[in-house]
């Protein structure tokens, strides 16, 4: 059922049995009303997630939602959220290698030399380092921010096919 644009009640025909408002005239004291029945602005139906969210969600759970976002439209073909989702995908991959290498490497040395005191707060304060960068990179994600970590950076950069600072689509 439609509704008059001037107060707002149901409206049944051609005015508005409350105010007498004309249908799809613009009420006394607004600018002009919309078409009546019309479909809402190509803005608004599409409007989604913008760029800087979708990019900071790209990490949010690493690789996974990395490639979640390079496969679902319409955000796959945004320079900015493909590069995010590309760095997502690289730095989860690099983490997990690079966890695993250094619990390996812990464990010889920690059995082998009897550190293991020493060794269990150098791989907390390693595994805070990685959450905070992850945390980091979220935000500056999520501020519209092209960061690019080293060496993993310009590799999303590539593979997104963007350039920083490119018009976000």
């Amino acid at each position: 059922m439609p509704f008059c644009a001037s107060c707002g009640s149901p409206v049944e025909g051609r005015f508005c049995a409350k105010c007498g408002a004309a249908m799809g005239a613009a009420p006394a004291s607004a600018g002009p009303a919309p078409a009546y029945n019309a479909a809402p602005p190509a803005a608004a139906a599409a409007a989604g997630m913008t760029d800087n969210m979708a990019g900071a969600l790209c990490y949010l759970v690493g690789f996974i939602t990395g490639i979640l976002f390079l496969v679902m439209e319409p955000y796959s073909k945004r320079p900015f959220v493909r590069f995010h989702a590309f760095q997502s995908i690289f730095f989860s991959l690099a983490w997990i290698a690079l966890s695993i290498g250094l619990g390996i490497i812990f464990a010889i040395v920690g059995l082998a030399l009897h550190m293991w005191l020493l060794l269990i707060p150098l791989r907390m304060i390693l595994w805070l380092a990685g959450f905070g960068l992850w945390l980091f990179c979220m935000f500056k994600a999520n501020s519209g921010e092209w960061f690019q970590l080293p060496i993993i950076g310009p590799m999303a950069l590539k593979q997104s096919g963007a350039a920083p600072g490119a018009p976000q689509a």
